[in-house]
C-alpha cells in the first residue's frame, strides 16, 4: 500500500483541473527547470572544453615542469637530470636554454624569447615536429645556426625558411667604444604553429650548443625541463622532486606558470554557473505560483481530508508531491536534453554555421574557430542536485499554507 499522501498527490497531479490556467503555469514551469537545467549542462560542457583545448595547446609547447636555479644558470646539471628522469611521474626530461633578444630582417624588428633546445628530446617530450608548417625541427643541428620561428613571428617578420635573420642579445661586449650588443646571423630552418598567440607570436627555437654559445655558458644550461605521466599527480610530483633536490633549486609547474589563466577560467565557470542558474529560479517560483493556486482551487477537499483526521503534516506532503513532480520531471528532461546537446555540439554548431551562413568564431579572430565540448559528469549531478533542491525548497511555503487551512473557515460557503 502506497500512502495515501503519494496516492493523492499523484492523483492531483494527473487529474483534469477545472482552471486550465493552473495547467498552463505547471507546463511553463516544467519548461522552464528543463531549459535552466540543459543550458547549464551546454554552457559548463563547452567551457570544459575550451579550457581542454586552451590547456592541451598550452602544455603542447611547455613543460609540465621547470627545474631552474635561483642563483643564475645550472652549470653541473647532469646529475639533475639523472634525479628528475628517474622519477615515477615523469616521462622524460631534458635541459633547456632561455633568453630575451630582438630578430630582425630587412627593415622589420622583432622582441622574441630564444628557447635553446635538443630538437630529439625536445620532441620526445612534446611531439613538437608535428607542429611544423614547414621545414623541420631536426634541421637545428649544433653549430649550423639554425632558428626555427613561429608562425606570426614568421609572418611579422617576413621570414621564410631559408631567410637569414639577425638575433641581437642584450648580453652586450666591451669595446673601446663602450658596450656593443652580440649580433649573431642564423639560418630560418623551419616554422612551427601551435595556435597560441604568447608562443606563435615571440617563441624562436635554436638548437641547445647554439644557446650556449649565443649566451657564453659553456656548458651550463637554464634549467631542466620535464613533462608528466598524468597531469593530475602535478602537485604530487612537484612536492616530491623538491625534497630530493638541492634546496637551492625552483620547481615551478605548469599549475603555477598559468595560475592567473586557469583562476580566470574557474571564476568565470562559476559566475556562469549562479547567471543560469537564475533560469531555474524563475521556474522555480512558477512552482510556487502553481502550488498557491492549486492550494487555493482545493480548500474544501482540504477541509474533508482533515475532518476525516488528516494531520497538517499530511497535508503539506500532499502539496509537496505535486511540486516534486513538477521538479523532478523538469530536472529528469533537462539533464536529457543537456546531456545530448554536450555530446553533440561539434556537430550541431557546424550544422547551425551552415545552414545560416555564419561562423561563432572566424579563424581569422580565433585560434579555436570550432566550440569544444568536454562533458564531465560531476557537472551533470551537481546541476541536477541543485535543479532538484531549488525545486523541494519551491513547495515548502505553498505545501505549509495549506496545512494551515482550517476545515470550519474553508467549508463555510461550500
Amino acid at each position: 500500500m502506497r500512502p495515501y499522501e503519494l496516492f493523492i498527490g499523484l492523483r492531483y497531479t494527473r487529474a483534469k483541473r477545472r482552471n486550465h490556467f493552473i495547467s498552463f503555469i505547471s507546463g511553463i514551469s516544467i519548461l522552464g527547470i528543463t531549459l535552466g537545467v540543459t543550458a547549464l549542462i551546454v554552457v559548463l560542457s563547452v567551457m570544459n572544453g575550451f579550457q581542454k583545448e586552451v590547456r592541451a595547446r598550452i602544455l603542447g609547447i611547455t613543460p609540465h615542469l621547470q627545474i631552474s636555479s635561483f642563483e643564475g644558470p645550472l652549470a653541473d646539471w647532469q646529475p639533475i637530470l639523472k634525479v628528475v628522469s628517474h622519477n615515477p611521474g615523469v616521462s622524460g626530461a631534458a635541459p633547456y636554454v632561455s633568453g630575451e633578444a630582438m630578430l630582425s630582417l630587412d627593415n622589420n624588428v622583432e622582441g622574441v624569447t630564444v628557447r635553446g633546445i635538443a630538437p630529439e628530446a625536445e620532441d620526445r617530450l612534446t611531439g613538437l615536429s608535428g607542429k611544423m608548417k614547414k621545414g623541420s625541427l631536426f634541421n637545428l643541428r649544433p653549430g649550423e645556426f639554425g632558428i626555427v620561428l613561429g608562425s606570426d613571428l614568421a609572418r611579422a617578420l617576413g621570414a621564410r625558411v631559408g631567410d637569414k635573420v639577425l638575433l641581437i642579445t642584450p648580453q652586450g661586449q666591451i669595446t673601446p667604444a663602450g658596450m656593443l650588443p652580440r649580433l649573431k646571423q642564423f639560418t630560418v630552418v623551419g616554422i612551427f604553429e601551435i595556435g597560441m598567440y604568447p608562443y606563435d607570436n615571440v617563441l624562436a627555437l635554436i638548437n641547445l650548443n647554439d644557446a650556449q654559445k649565443l649566451y657564453h655558458l659553456d656548458t651550463a644550461v637554464s634549467g631542466i625541463s620535464a613533462h608528466l605521466r598524468d597531469l593530475d599527480q602535478t602537485q604530487e610530483v612537484t612536492a616530491e622532486l623538491e625534497k630530493s633536490l638541492p634546496r637551492d633549486l625552483s620547481v615551478n609547474d605548469w599549475t603555477k606558470q598559468n595560475a592567473n589563466y586557469f583562476r580566470a577560467v574557474q571564476m568565470e565557470k562559476r559566475v556562469m554557473f549562479i547567471i543560469l542558474s537564475l533560469i531555474v529560479a524563475v521556474a522555480a517560483f512558477n512552482i510556487v505560483s502553481t502550488l498557491v493556486m492549486v492550494v487555493t482551487d482545493k480548500q474544501a477537499d482540504i477541509a474533508i481530508l482533515r475532518t476525516q483526521g488528516a494531520s497538517p503534516l499530511s497535508i503539506m506532503k500532499i502539496f509537496m508531491v505535486q511540486g516534486v513532480v513538477i521538479g523532478l520531471a523538469g530536472t529528469l528532461l533537462g539533464v536529457a536534453c543537456g546531456v545530448l546537446l554536450s555530446l553533440n555540439v561539434e556537430t550541431i554548431v557546424p550544422f547551425i554555421e551552415h545552414t545560416f551562413h555564419m561562423q561563432f568564431f572566424p579563424k581569422d579572430v580565433y585560434y579555436i574557430s570550432e566550440v569544444p565540448s568536454d562533458l564531465h559528469e560531476s557537472d551533470v549531478i551537481t546541476v541536477a542536485y541543485f535543479s532538484f533542491l531549488i525545486s523541494l525548497l519551491a513547495t515548502l511555503y505553498p505545501s505549509w499554507r495549506a496545512s494551515k487551512t482550517q476545515p470550519a473557515e474553508a467549508l463555510k460557503y461550500e
